[in-house]
């Protein structure tokens, strides 16, 4: 039980010590409660909950119960939540979470007292240590900094995995098509950003006849060359042709290649964009 935000070591820890307790489940939250006390506050998530879910799945979870954080969740004591929502509502026979969930109005229960309230309404309870990347405890917050500091591979190394953005493939300007470099284009609004800029990227693609596994390039951005403010990416897939709006992609930020860069018009732009892919594809290759 957590947000799982990322799906790091520290979370994969916490899933491990549930497998032997029976059906693997995870129980989590949607919005996440950052979102529902500060609304206005900058996008800090990792995942969308459709990435949470993709990853969760590949890890082997059985059931994801995404339980709806309102008013009358963010109400329930420490002890209304042990009784009603995991005993009584989730029938759970054992509870794993990590050294430092806090639950409850206020965040007033710890793991301690989750303990305690198995205890009283019939349901174990594991605590799992933190775990450290060296000597820092691996952390949503850790991981954010990474990729805001374009270290793909050092949140590699505290996820698992390599950091992804999952979604739907949306229709754009298609300035990319016109220049020879069409883009699938995803929004990464509610999303922590990395550092913009371009990524060399492994993908698939989840959805639709030319579902599988692809190579490409990405740009995380606000598309300074045309004054575009709002941030989104775009992925030049290699060596691929066909239509993908509508269908689901899944990109994976593999390295940092440069940030984003105004240029001094169209065939700079287009040559560096052919030295992107080429510095992408050795990078790819190499892996």
């Amino acid at each position: 039980m957590g947000n799982f935000d990322g799906v790091h070591l520290g979370h994969q820890a916490v899933i491990d010590l549930a497998r032997p307790h029976g059906p693997l489940g995870i129980v989590s939250f949607e919005p996440h409660p950052r979102e529902y006390f500060a609304p206005d506050a900058p996008a800090f998530r990792l995942m969308n909950s459709e990435t949470r879910a993709n990853r969760l799945a590949k890890l082997g979870v059985e059931q994801l119960y995404q339980l709806p954080f309102d008013a009358q969740m963010a109400s329930l004591t420490p002890e209304d939540f042990a009784r009603d929502v995991l005993a009584e509502g989730l029938g759970v026979s054992h509870v794993v979470v990590g050294a430092d969930f806090c639950f409850g109005k206020g965040r007033a229960g710890r793991a301690a007292d989750l303990v305690a309230l198995g205890q009283k309404y019939g349901f174990g309870v594991t605590v799992a240590p933190l775990v450290k990347f060296g000597a820092t405890e691996i952390s949503s917050t850790a991981i954010r900094t990474a990729l805001a500091e374009g270290r793909p591979r050092e949140a590699k190394e505290m996820l698992g995995h390599w950091h992804r953005i999952d979604g739907e493939v949306i229709h754009g300007e298609k300035r990319g098509r016109e220049l020879g470099y069409p883009t699938a284009n995803m929004s990464v609004n509610g999303l922590h950003l990395p550092r913009l800029g371009v990524y060399a990227v492994k993908l698939d693609v989840l959805t639709g006849p030319q579902a599988g596994s692809y190579l490409g390039a990405s740009s995380i951005g606000v598309r300074p060359m045309f004054g575009v403010n709002k941030p989104n990416l775009e992925t030049f897939i290699f060596d691929f042709s066909g239509d993908l709006y509508g269908h689901h992609l899944s990109i994976g930020l593999i390295d940092y290649l440069r940030p984003e860069l105004k240029f001094d018009g169209l065939p700079a732009l287009l040559d560096q964009m052919a030295r992107d892919c080429t510095q992408a594809r050795e990078i790819l290759n190499a892996l």
